[in-house]
Order: C-alpha cells, then structure tokens, then sequence
C-alpha cells in the first residue's frame, strides 16, 4: 500500500521561510501529474508498510543529483533540511524514506525502464514552455569511467567480473579508459539536453549520431567522429542544415576552405565540451556509481533530467 497525500499538518503551517527560492522554481515548472502516470504502480504494494507515494522518490534522486549526495547522505538531509522536505513534499510530522528504500526505488526505475520515460516526459515539457531554442543541437560523446576497478588489458578488451558491461576504448592519443559512453544531443541555446544514451564505450560515436537528431532543429553540429552516410541522410531528410566536420581522407588532405569550416563549426559544437564537463564536475558523471549499464543508464537519465530542470530554472530566472 502507498501512504497517501494529506493536508498540510499545524507544525508544516508554523515554517515560514522554510524553502528554497532555486528548488521553488524548479517544482512550479512542470506538470508533475504526467510523471506520476508514468510511475504507476511503483511501490503500490498490497501488503506491508506503506510506501512513499513515487513521486516524492523521484524528487529525491532529483535532489541527490543537486547536492551530491549518497542515499545515506539523502536520508540525512532530508532529517533536517526544511527545503529537501518541501520540494519532496514531506510534512515535518512524516518519517522521511530511509537509504535503503531510496536505493530499491533507483532499481524500480531501472528494471522498468521508468527513467528513459520520465526523461523523455520532462524533455517533452520544456520544449512544449519553448525553454528550448531549437536553433541548432549539439551532438557528442564522452567516455564515463566504470565504477568497477580496471581489468588487465588483453586481446579483446579484458572485462571486469563485477561489471562485464563495461568495455574498454582507445583514444585517439594512444590511451584507453574503461568504462561507459555517454552520447548526447545538447540544444545550442540553452545547453539542455534533449537525447542521450548510455552504451559501452568501446561503442563508436558515427553507430548513435543518427539516432540523437531529435527533428526540428534548424541545423546539426558535430565532429569528424561523426562523419558518415547514415547521420547525412537523416539530416537530408528532415532539411536540417549538416553542420558536421569535414574529415580528411588517406591521400586527400583538407583544403584551406575545409578547414576554414571546421574551424568555425568547431565554435559552436565545442559549447557540448562544457556541459560534459559542468555534468562531470558538479554532476558527479566523471564516474559510474553502480554496476552493469541498465542501472547506470537509469542513474545517468535521472541526473541529466536534474540537469534540464536546473537549466530551465536558470533561463526562466
């Protein structure tokens, strides 16, 4: 059974000041109605202690993705931080999710592949606000390390027995890192991202360009990573200008013209470096936290869907 939403309770009445004016914006930008659809059943268990609506979960590993912190942490903070409560939507008289119900809640998400659809909905609602511009979309991939420790290299790759899904990949400086990729597609004007997923990274960036054209953008820009039939006729096909870097071929080097357009495409596509590196500095993407990528694609979407929110937030001011 699920605990169900109540009034407002005397102690909740007494707190003023209470909230956070970033977090009170973030929450009057959506619909929250449709996420909670998508979230279903989850945890409306027939028997046993009730559980927390789905909603106030989803608002916590929000949170947790904002502040960094561990699902202990969270139950921590949530004991004593009046705005965590807020945004959750927990009364002061109510006994806050502990880690572990936190954590089974992520693996909800994961196994059911609820976090693709909440990404996908929020997504969705902005573009519908016009938070994004559409003026162009920045498209590109950068490399996660796994949580689990670095197999020995061998023919092959070598895998790690605690996360087998994990691959190693070779950069172009010779070096190579273990782990995951994360290929996304970056609205020019607002750095929102609007497609993203989460493969293996030994996965090459040209296999998944096509897929992260999201339609109705005026133009695409990438880098000669992504030079290849099938990203040049998705682009023809929906009459988006093809912004991607021309690539030297063996024997036909570049001509000053060509190069002239890498550079200035180089401009404008290299905005996606900072959103990689906002999301690895701040976001806590500059490694997995769990093992096996149908649990770090769920984690991944959840903290790219903080960072949307947080983004709008911003731009709405």
């Amino acid at each position: 059974m699920r605990k169900q939403t109540r009034p407002a309770s005397f102690a909740d009445l007494l707190v003023v000041g209470g909230g956070s004016a970033r977090l009170d914006r973030i929450a009057g930008l959506l619909d929250w109605a449709p996420l909670e659809a998508l979230l279903g059943d989850v945890y409306a268990s027939g028997c046993g202690r009730p559980a927390y609506a789905p909603l106030v979960h989803l608002r916590i590993l929000l949170l947790q993705s904002w502040y960094g912190l561990s699902d202990p942490g969270m139950e921590e903070a949530l004991g004593d931080r009046l705005s965590f409560r807020r945004f959750a939507g927990l009364g002061l008289d109510e006994r806050v999710p502990d880690h572990s119900s936190i954590s089974r809640f992520r693996s909800l998400l994961a196994s059911r592949g609820l976090a693709e659809r909440v990404f996908g909905e929020v997504v969705r609602q902005l573009d519908a606000r016009q938070v994004t511009i559409r003026q162009g979309t920045l498209i590109d991939a950068t490399v996660i390390e796994a949580a689990a420790a670095e197999p020995a290299r061998q023919r092959g790759g070598g895998r790690a027995k605690a996360d087998p899904d994990a691959r190693w990949v070779k950069r172009p400086d010779g070096s190579a890192r273990f782990g995951y990729k994360l290929h996304a597609a970056v609205d020019q004007g607002t750095g929102i991202v609007r497609r993203a997923c989460i493969t293996p990274a030994n996965i090459a960036d040209v296999d998944h360009g096509h897929h992260l054209v999201i339609g109705d953008e005026q133009a695409v820009y990438a880098d000669k990573g992504y030079v290849g039939p099938r990203l040049r006729e998705r682009l023809q096909a929906a009459g988006i200008r093809n912004r991607v870097q021309h690539k030297a071929q063996k024997n036909r080097p570049l001509s000053a013209r060509q190069r002239l357009r890498n550079t200035l495409i180089g401009r404008i596509r290299g905005r996606i470096e900072g959103v990689f590196g906002a999301l690895k500095r701040s976001y806590g993407l500059a490694r997995m936290r769990f093992m096996g990528l149908l649990k770090n694609q769920a984690a991944t979407l959840i903290t790219l869907t903080s960072w949307n929110l947080a983004r709008a937030a911003d731009q709405l001011g």
